[in-house]
């Protein structure tokens, strides 16, 4: 590798290989790792469902019912993006992957809509009242 490309900050390499992803997106995907390792209650590797899955509850926890509006803001419209700012991250030696670890792992684990409007658990159905 070359060795003006080593010294480049990563974000300036991040953000020059995909610049459809806001700064931040990179920075909550890496938070919302270490909830999901926390979460499983031990040290180990964190499938693609299960990082999507961590980045759903963590945005919920985070930004309520905001969730989705924070996350379109910093790029991220699926879960395949979160797929790509793993990768992108990977390549640029920030995480690492297991050989059967692919961006295609993230695809449509859950929709965005469903999770962060029609299922949020404070929107859930009132009966009406007669």
């Amino acid at each position: 590798m070359d060795g003006a490309v080593l010294a480049e900050p990563i974000m300036e390499r991040l953000r020059k290989r995909n610049p459809a992803y806001n700064e931040t997106a990179y920075l909550f995907l890496l938070a919302a790792l270490h909830f999901t390792i926390e979460r499983a209650g031990e040290a180990r590797h964190i499938t693609g469902r299960e990082l999507a899955e961590g980045c759903r509850d963590l945005a919920m926890e985070r930004f309520g019912l905001m969730a989705r509006s924070v996350l379109e803001f910093w790029g991220i419209r699926s879960t395949r993006d979160l797929g790509e700012i793993v990768f992108a991250l990977v390549e640029c030696g920030v995480l690492v992957k297991q050989d059967g670890d692919c961006v295609h792992d993230f695809e449509d684990v859950f929709c965005f809509c469903e999770a962060f409007e029609n299922n949020y658990p404070w929107c859930a159905p009132r009966e009406l009242q007669t």
